[in-house]
């Protein structure tokens, strides 16, 4: 069955300044985050499968509902709800969140459901440059389409600012692909030259490597250890194409807490 697969994590959920009952108050606020910009775009929660994922959730909208909404209303009305929360929440339940779209064939059995797709959604929720995209915005929501769903629903629809998305190749795990990132509360200024030109196999390429260990200071791209905008940032480099500089990380940046904007 097709569906549209949408994968939503919550930046530094275990971050030890969480408690349990701060984790808690940060389930609650993700979730009646995500209803209420699903509510916004007209896609009836009730009819979508959705799972918990202890800091995210994954949800399965069924091919009956339209795919534009979640690019056009989805993104912004949850980083609202999301603003609207963290300004009444102490710092240890104030929420960032990455999201990752895609659609595909989904498989169901006895135990929930599998697929390729599935599989690559959550590979892209995990990818570095999404990571490190949302740990340098000071926006709360760095959102990651599939190529399939860039170029078939993003690129066709003028209220999702296409012009704001950038495009990386990245590898994770067994995956190798092409995904665009934007940061819909904070977005990057609009090129439409990036939609022109198809992504090249030597650049965007995000090589897989260990994440440093815990004690380890992290340090910015300037090389001072700090925590800015309530995350810890890992080491962040760049590199350039077309006379334009483009974020790659080489390690997955510790998440933090996020701070009301």
């Amino acid at each position: 069955m097709h569906h549209t697969i949408i994968v939503v994590d919550v930046e530094g959920f275990g971050d030890k300044r969480r408690t349990n009952q701060h984790q808690l108050g940060v389930r609650e606020g993700l979730y009646l985050a995500v209803e209420q910009a699903f509510a916004m775009a007209g896609v009836p929660w009730a009819d979508c499968h959705h799972e918990d994922r202890g800091d995210g959730v994954f949800i399965l909208a069924p091919a009956a509902i339209p795919k534009a909404p979640f690019v056009d209303t989805v993104p912004h009305a949850l980083a609202r709800a999301l603003r609207e929360h963290n300004a009444t929440h102490p710092d240890e339940e104030r929420i960032r969140v990455r999201m990752a779209l895609h659609a595909g064939e989904v498989n169901y059995d006895k135990h929930g459901v599998t697929a390729a797709s599935i599989n690559l959604a959550f590979r892209l929720l995990d990818a570095h440059p999404l990571k490190s995209a949302l740990a340098e915005s000071p926006g709360l929501l760095a959102l990651v389409a599939s190529e399939w769903f860039f170029e078939e629903v993003v690129r066709h629809s003028r209220d999702a600012a296409p012009a704001t998305y950038r495009p990386m190749r990245v590898l994770v795990k067994e995956t190798t692909a092409v995904c665009w990132i934007c940061l819909p509360d904070h977005p990057y200024p609009p090129d439409a030259a990036h939609l022109a030109a198809p992504v090249p196999v030597s650049d965007h390429r995000i090589e897989q490597v260990p994440s440093p260990p815990p004690a380890v200071q992290h340090v910015t791209a300037a090389g001072q250890g700090s925590i800015a905008s309530g995350a810890m940032f890992g080491n962040v480099t760049h590199h350039h194409h077309a006379g334009k500089q483009v974020p790659s990380a080489p390690g997955d940046a510790v998440g933090g807490i996020g701070t009301p904007q």
